[in-house]
């Protein structure tokens, strides 16, 4: 334990660990369960940290996952799953998520019993609706701990805490799975999951943040913050060569998505 470290962070969630030494965290790569990694390991419990890797996760995901294990010095286990070999989940039903979560959430269960971990934790924060939304519901029924949403850490606390801890992923939009880009009802083809995730990425690449390339009958709409418009504007050309390589049709949704609350 680095007591001063674990002195630096909340005092409900230290608690929480103190009442669970040894944990299994389901890491996404992103800002809340970045942050519980952090805090696990400022505050000396045990830990087991699994990334699960589905054809829904892009490359970055993974790739931040496993820079702020580097840094941190932790073990990273990668689990491989093809979500798309379960029907429930490649009909994308609007029950889609209840079964994905608990395809992934059942590997890391499993794994971590063979680890000796009996309590698994995920990043839900309190600012998480956490109603009846077919994921969360899953998660209750599997028994996944969510300290920070149990102990009312809110998302801008986890921003706050991230930053003071020196996180690079402090302000890391919150990136929700490819299939969220394609209708409900549309049947998910992983084929389509790639070309939302090279269009998502030559966009990134061109400095965008904090968007979405959603799929449409007749190609995507894009979905940007405010803020961006008038850089997409200038861009259009470059934004439009790179995205007409998958997309014969290119839209832009003028309701602008919410920016980034830091």
């Amino acid at each position: 334990m680095n007591q001063r470290l674990c002195a630096r962070t909340p005092e409900r969630l230290r608690a929480f660990f103190e009442e669970n030494p040894r944990l299994a965290l389901a890491f996404s790569g992103g800002c809340d369960s970045a942050y519980l990694l952090w805090a696990v390991r400022a505050c000396g419990a045990e830990l087991g940290v699994y990334y699960v890797r589905t054809a829904f996760q892009p490359a970055f995901e993974l790739e931040d996952a496993r820079r702020l294990c580097r840094e941190l010095g932790q073990e990273l286990r990668v689990l491989e799953l093809d979500a798309l070999a379960d029907g429930r989940v490649r009909e994308n039903s609007p029950q889609r998520c209840y079964f994905c979560k608990r395809r992934i959430f059942g590997a890391i269960l499993e794994a971590a019993a063979r680890d000796g971990y009996a309590c698994v934790m995920d990043g839900t924060n309190a600012s998480d609706d956490a109603g009846d939304r077919p994921g969360m519901r899953a998660l209750r029924e599997m028994r996944v701990r969510s300290p920070l949403r149990e102990c009312g850490i809110s998302k801008a606390e986890v921003r706050a805490l991230s930053r003071e801890a020196g996180l690079f992923t402090w302000n890391k939009p919150a990136y929700a799975c490819l299939a969220t880009r394609i209708p409900t009802g549309t049947p998910i083809e992983a084929a389509a999951l790639k070309r939302v995730e090279r269009a998502e990425a030559a966009l990134s690449a061109l400095g965008f943040s904090d968007f979405r390339v959603r799929l449409t009958p007749g190609g995507c709409r894009l979905e940007m913050t405010q803020a961006q418009m008038p850089r997409l504007l200038e861009l259009r050309t470059e934004a439009l060569s790179a995205l007409e390589v998958d997309f014969t049709e290119v839209t832009l949704d003028l309701r602008p998505r919410g920016g980034l609350e830091i």
